[in-house]
């Protein structure tokens, strides 16, 4: 089923076309002057006789009850009570709301990425609900997903943290690495042996490998435990560690020098991507192996890229990392593009974030000035919540209703507020039409749809909008305009709930605002869903 707004502007551009023999988007918005308004003739020669030109052309005689020109010639379109009715019908009877599949893609999405050894902290924050959003509006539609979640699980770290476990170090998640660094940092001799131990790793010792796997299995189970608690959908299967492109490195490397994309610069080989230098105007280098032969992360990341794209088959890639990495990622796109491997119809795509704010508009962080740790963070909110379902949807929300790419300031009480743009206020919404089938003893609502009433007419139209928002969610990963959809269909209802009596209404009344209510949660329960976010019964 189409939006109905989709429908609106098809046949508004259908009319301009016919009226101005181009192609002209009608520019159809919400108004409240009306139900929509578009603008499109506005700077076309004589806009107000086009306008009415257009209003003549078009056939909107089964959706509108009034069309209308206004000023220099803004159209004015009102939908009319029958044709919102039959379309919250189509929708009410349509297990996916009207929401359409798409044409379907294999989608990688790539996020949370925690490094083993190292707790999880308020910085892993934002990729994880936001990734965890996005793999979930994208399947909805239709799309293969492949989560991946880059773990940091290799590099010289792990000889330091190998070796203070040889030593008798215990494997104490929440000190490990933290002793492992102060032993290194202190002791000349340990700092040799950590050395040595990183050769070991990287030739295969057995006793060596078996440490390093201790570590990078009990951090797993450590972040389960965190996404388990978060609700979100990765699992151990989805850990794509690091470790797993090591014997591809060299084929990068190799497959790079033959293409002639690489040079060697100051003892390291490095590809120097088009369009990207230093401030002083000179190429900018992305360091593919190092001067010492071992290999940093565009190798790694070269590697995942190609592995995604020719063995899991993915056509969109999808980053969830936040802004700082901006141009470390698309120098890697470009070189992944230049040597063929990232082509159409396959793209790469940075889905990228700000920083969680403290009050003072700094990054958040403890109060003894470290990065706060997630588990602390997750724990306050549940308890100031009174429950996992409240506090963890109304984390997950501030994060998701803010735009993504700007920084979002972290506040308890405003989150957690049972009014205004909150994840608590839309949860109240479900929780009200479930008191209402509660108190009428009601199991369901299968009356038809009568609107009459003005906040009738408003909710439906909010309704109805549902399925435009979770595709436009689907391919901008702008995932706040969802919450923005989802905040206005609860706000309708709230003023539908305080208006219009339900239970006590005549038939054929009562029936049709049952149906109302019905579909109202369905649509706060879909979309809350969609962000990871539980639609309770009660409160």
């Amino acid at each position: 089923m189409a939006d109905i707004g989709e429908v609106l502007r098809d046949r508004l551009a259908a009319a301009f076309g016919t009226v101005t023999g181009s192609t002209l988007d009608p520019v159809l918005r919400r108004s409240r002057h009306a139900d929509f308004q578009a603008d499109g003739a506005l700077g076309q020669p004589g806009a107000r006789a086009v306008a009415a030109a257009v209003v003549e052309a078009v056939d909107l005689a089964d959706l509108c009850s009034d069309v209308t020109v206004v000023g220099p010639g803004f159209i004015n379109l009102t939908l009319s009570d029958a044709a919102l009715a039959e379309w919250l019908a189509a929708a009410a009877a349509d297990d996916r709301l009207g929401v359409s599949t798409v044409e379907p893609e294999t989608v990688v999405v790539d996020y949370s990425g925690p490094n083993a050894a190292k707790e999880m902290h308020v910085g892993h924050l934002r990729s994880t609900v936001i990734g965890d959003a996005a793999v979930r509006v994208l399947e909805y539609l239709g799309h293969t997903v492949i989560r991946q979640n880059h773990l940091g699980d290799w590099g010289t770290n792990f000889g330091m943290l190998v070796e203070h476990l040889a030593d008798g170090g215990e494997l104490d998640f929440a000190t490990l690495y933290t002793a492992a660094r102060r032993k290194f940092e202190a002791d000349p001799a340990f700092q040799e042996r950590a050395r040595r131990r990183v050769v070991l790793l990287q030739t295969g010792d057995p006793q060596t490998i078996a440490l390093w796997r201790s570590i990078v299995q009990t951090s797993k189970s450590y972040f389960q435990g965190i996404y388990d608690q978060l609700g979100v959908r990765l699992q151990d299967g989805d850990f794509a560690g690091e470790s797993g492109y090591n014997d591809a490195l060299d084929g990068v490397v190799d497959d790079l020098l033959a293409l002639g994309l690489l040079r060697e610069s100051d003892g390291a080989l490095c590809a120097f991507p088009e369009g990207f230098t230093t401030r002083d105007g000179a190429p900018l280098p992305l360091i593919v192996r190092k001067r010492d032969g071992g290999y940093g992360y565009a190798a790694t990341d070269l590697a995942a890229l190609r592995y995604r794209i020719d063995e899991l088959k993915a056509t969109r890639l999808l980053y969830v990392v936040g802004a700082p990495q901006r141009q470390h990622l698309e120098m890697v796109f470009a070189v992944a593009r230049s040597a063929g491997w990232l082509a159409p119809p396959v793209r790469a795509e940075h889905v990228a974030f700000g920083s969680v704010l403290g009050a003072d508009g700094k990054m958040l962080r403890s109060r003894t000035g470290g990065a706060v740790k997630l588990t602390e963070l997750l724990t306050e909110a549940v308890e100031r919540a009174g429950g996992a379902t409240i506090g963890i949807g109304a984390l997950k929300y501030a994060d998701l209703s803010s735009d993504r790419i700007k920084g979002y300031t972290f506040d308890y009480d405003r989150m957690l507020a049972t009014n205004g743009d909150t994840a608590p206020y839309l949860q109240y919404a479900h929780v009200r039409v479930a008191s209402i089938f509660r108190r009428g003893g009601i199991a369901d609502a299968d009356g038809e749809f009568v609107i009459a009433h003005p906040a009738e007419h408003a909710l439906a139209l909010e309704l109805l909008a549902f399925p435009g928002a979770v595709a436009r969610a689907g391919e901008t990963l702008e995932l706040h305009r969802l919450t923005v959809h989802l905040h206005a269909v609860a706000v309708a209802f709230t003023a539908f709930f305080e208006q219009c009596q339900v239970l006590r209404a005549p038939e054929p009344v009562r029936a049709g605002r049952l149906a109302l209510c019905r579909l109202t949660a369905r649509v706060l329960a879909t979309g809350l869903d969609l962000l990871g976010i539980e639609a309770p019964e009660r409160m």
